[in-house]
């Protein structure tokens, strides 16, 4: 197979006959010599606005690939074998009682997934409800404001990323294709095929909800279970050794292997585990605001246009050191999204931001945040959620109970807003104006300021007066590390901390990766059944 790079196509003359073209250009054929192409890669060039353009890699396939390779020199065309994902070989040692995973978000349901494709026959145990029961729970709240803690934005099938834009571009550099896998699972599960080559792939809320039941379906087809309405309330040891779990603090079910998946939402099991010997630290994490724009300002802005015949909604990644050292930056920015309350316990608030497949409501939003540390909260394994829970009690205060919403402007001179300006409100949620400088320290809002307005070089309005902003942004990562070691297991035998709750990940596809990982390591160690 040849691999081609760097084939550029304008978006409006986009079409397969004319990347085939391109591509028999470039390896100086004729395109009736191409057998087949397939789509690695395609991301955005925008360099030229309004003239845009689309950058393929392909792989091709030809006859008498070495001739043609000789024919070419470019360090954009290249004989590249194809490798696919391989599970480890199985381990020797016996396990007694079924592989328990703890929580259904994205680290869970693959290392399930992985677990139950290989003979494991895992059990997930999950505390919310299954996703349809979860869609009711979640609707429920935005209109009336009664929140279910256990079924929320946060809590279910499908963890937080379900209720998110579905955003699966990752930093994660993986040489074994565990990211190629985790894609094909999405997409056999209903995906749509372009998350395998887009450059920055996402799902949709609207999507995710068919698909995380259908990867279920799949583990139960495989020999997995599912068991919802099912809290992990304490780990049972012998000494060191794992040897049980009791869920809803009264049935006892033994295992000898527990993956904790718990995501990064789940504070009474962090308090639970810090009560127990097992090895964990309080780690950095960040907080901050949601704002919003039209989307027609941040299309104009990226593609020269306020909106595009072919292209969907822009989005944008802007990033910031401020004065005082600290970052500060955006983050899950949801292109034709909505702003969406977020909460997981009485008398505290949080939001988070979501797009559905086509990413078409009239605003974008992103979260804009600073990076907080142990020096900011203290160094106790509890400190940094103790920290989040105290800006989202102060959030709860600020918006009586609603989403404290206030234009960027007021917020810059420290005063309530009393209307709204050109831009239109997008929430999932009721919401109020508020002062959102009540919420955080000084120092906080400060870097907000200088950030906000320091991106407004970069995207011109971004920091406009009537920008709305929105508190607090408090669920960005763990604010708790799980120590484990190479073989991704704990201090305690049998115990591998998993995904972003754990502290080792950071969105959808990092987390599924993890979890994958989670499950060869176990593969290495124990015999399936």
């Amino acid at each position: 197979m040849i691999r081609v790079r760097q084939i550029k196509i304008n978006v409006l003359k986009d079409s397969k006959e004319e990347l085939l073209n391109n591509c028999a250009k470039k390896l100086k054929i004729k395109p009736i010599d191409i057998k087949n192409i397939s789509i690695i890669k395609r991301s955005i060039d925008a360099r030229k606005k309004p003239d845009l353009f689309y950058v393929y890699e392909i792989d091709v396939e030809i006859e008498n690939e070495l001739k043609v390779l000789d024919n070419v020199k470019s360090n954009d065309i290249f004989l590249k074998s194809i490798s696919k994902y391989n599970f480890p070989m199985i381990g020797k040692k016996v396990l007694t009682n079924r592989p328990i995973v703890v929580g259904s978000g994205p680290a869970g349901l693959f290392c399930a997934y992985m677990l139950a494709l290989h003979n494991y026959n895992p059990i997930v145990i999950e505390r919310g409800q299954d996703v349809d029961k979860r869609i009711i729970d979640v609707e429920t709240f935005w209109q009336t404001g009664i929140l279910n803690p256990s079924s929320n934005v946060q809590f279910g099938e499908g963890g937080a990323g379900t209720f998110s834009d579905g955003k699966l571009n990752t930093l994660v550099k993986d040489p074994l294709n565990r990211h190629r896998k985790v894609f094909e699972i999405f997409v056999e599960a209903g995906a749509k095929e372009e998350i395998l080559y887009e450059n920055k792939p996402h799902i949709g809320t609207d999507l995710l909800i068919d698909i995380v039941k259908n990867i279920r379906y799949k583990i139960i087809s495989m020999g997995g279970e599912f068991r919802f309405n099912t809290c992990l309330t304490n780990i049972i040891c012998d000494k060191q050794n794992l040897v049980g779990i009791q869920v809803n603090n009264n049935r006892i079910i033994n295992t000898e292997v527990l993956v904790l998946a718990i995501g990064h939402s789940a504070r009474d099991t962090f308090k639970m585990l810090s009560e127990s010997s097992l090895t964990m630290q309080s780690k950095p994490f960040a907080v901050g605001v949601r704002i919003q724009h039209p989307q027609s300002l941040i299309n104009k802005s990226q593609y020269g246009v306020v909106n595009h015949s072919i292209l969907p909604n822009a989005s944008y990644k802007l990033t910031h050191k401020a004065s005082n050292g600290r970052g500060v930056y955006t983050f899950c920015m949801c292109p034709g999204g909505y702003v969406v309350n977020a909460s997981s316990e009485t008398n505290m608030l949080a939001i988070n931001g979501m797009s559905n497949y086509k990413r078409d409501s009239e605003n974008a939003n992103s979260a804009v945040i600073v990076t907080v540390n142990p020096k900011d909260f203290g160094n106790d394994i509890m400190s940094g959620v103790e920290f989040q829970r105290e800006l989202e009690r102060k959030a709860f205060i600020e918006g009586k109970g609603n989403i404290p919403i206030q234009l960027y402007g007021d917020f810059k001179h420290n005063k309530i807003s009393e209307c709204f300006g050109n831009i239109k409100p997008i929430f999932k949620g009721q919401y109020t104006f508020g002062n959102i400088r009540n919420i955080f320290p000084n120092y906080i809002n400060e870097t907000l300021i200088e950030g906000i307005e320091n991106f407004s070089k970069r995207i011109n309005g971004y920091a406009s007066d009537d920008a709305i902003i929105a508190g607090v942004e408090s669920r960005t990562s763990s604010p708790i590390k799980i120590i484990r070691n190479d073989f991704c297991e704990s201090n305690i035998k049998g115990i591998y901390p998993a995904g972003e709750g754990a502290g080792y990940a950071g969105g959808i596809t990092s987390a599924a990766i993890d979890g994958i990982i989670v499950a060869e390591n176990i593969a290495k160690i124990y015999k399936n059944f």
